[in-house]
């Protein structure tokens, strides 16, 4: 299958526009991921101060974990930095590590989603092929992402394959064993440094309640939401105007479940090297020049729910 068809950038902008909305900054692009961070911090602050802050904490810090998820994508674009080791180290060990991900594994496969999207070869295709769902499937999912089902099977599953149980000899399967010991040993060692961290400071249990819960429960749901709204039931798998979507995200949306401007994914596939805060400026002058009227942008992620979740239920069977 050849690779996905391509866009020209001097197609759609002038080379003035062009060069203002690619052009990166150390200082935003290092400055995200302090932002992270501390939004972090000060949701954790703030629950440990008042303990029934956290049932505001806990999703604001989940939705955070997506950002840090999220800032590895960018490094693996090397949008973090223009030094490349400092890209790297920010993307590896402050973004991605804490959450159990591995930039450099990452990047190799995602690179690939990006040659192929939609296409056979696509290595995420995965996790949009199965749409549209029943309503009823899209609920049990939802389910197992907030009890921590999703989270427990994944890191059960990633163990596993660190330590190669379960996994065949071979030459393929001993590079999946390495990739997850790759993931496994530095997010075992940055949450030892934050467990620690927070004993010291007194809040030993912050860890469990404050990074760990958030973790399993929330960050799965919205980590399943982007999945869905990124390439699920997109309309022509061939255009690249309309094989990845945009969400018009409200700012509660931007806050509990897309952070880092993630939902303008139509614009990052159409232009991936364009660097992540820059994307809102390029939606705006796509939509001026009438644009993104041929583009795939949604209002609001109920909307790409209901739409993910349209297929009928099977009529129950008489007995």
């Amino acid at each position: 299958m050849p690779a996905a068809k391509r866009i020209r950038p001097l197609d759609l902008f002038t080379r003035e526009e062009w060069a203002h909305v690619s052009q990166r900054s150390n200082l935003l692009g290092t400055g995200t991921v302090v932002h992270a961070w501390a939004v972090i911090a000060l949701a954790m602050a703030a629950a440990i101060w008042q303990p029934w802050l956290a049932i505001i904490a806990i999703p604001v810090i989940g939705a955070r974990q997506l950002g840090l998820a999220i800032l590895m994508h960018e490094a693996a674009h090397g949008g973090l930095h223009s030094n490349r080791r400092i890209n790297d180290f920010l993307g590896q060990w402050i973004c991605a590590a804490p959450v159990g991900a591995h930039l450099g594994n990452y990047r190799n496969y995602h690179l690939t989603h990006h040659k192929y999207a939609q296409q056979p070869e696509d290595p995420d295709l995965g996790l949009s092929a199965p749409f549209p769902v029943t309503r009823q499937s899209l609920h049990r999912k939802i389910i197992r992402d907030l009890t921590g089902q999703t989270f427990f099977k994944q890191r059960r599953n990633q163990f596993a394959n660190a330590m190669g149980l379960g996994i065949r000899k071979s030459k393929g399967q001993t590079n999946r064993a390495q990739s997850a010991r790759e993931a496994v040993i530095p997010f075992l060692a940055t949450n030892l440094i934050l467990l620690a961290g927070l004993t010291i400071a007194g809040y030993w249990w912050a860890y469990f309640v404050l990074w760990l819960l958030p973790m399993a429960t929330w960050n799965q749901l919205v980590t399943r939401l982007r999945n869905i709204a990124e390439h699920a039931v997109v309309p022509d798998h061939e255009d690249p105007m309309r094989h990845a979507r945009t969400t018009l995200a409200s700012w509660w949306e931007k806050l509990l479940i897309a952070p880092y401007w993630v939902n303008y994914h139509c614009e990052h596939h159409m232009f991936m090297h364009l660097p992540c805060y820059r994307l809102p400026r390029a939606h705006k002058l796509l939509a001026k020049k009438g644009v993104t009227a041929q583009m795939e942008v949604k209002q609001g992620y109920w909307g790409v729910l209901k739409e993910a979740s349209s297929k009928p239920a099977r009529p129950a069977v008489a007995v």
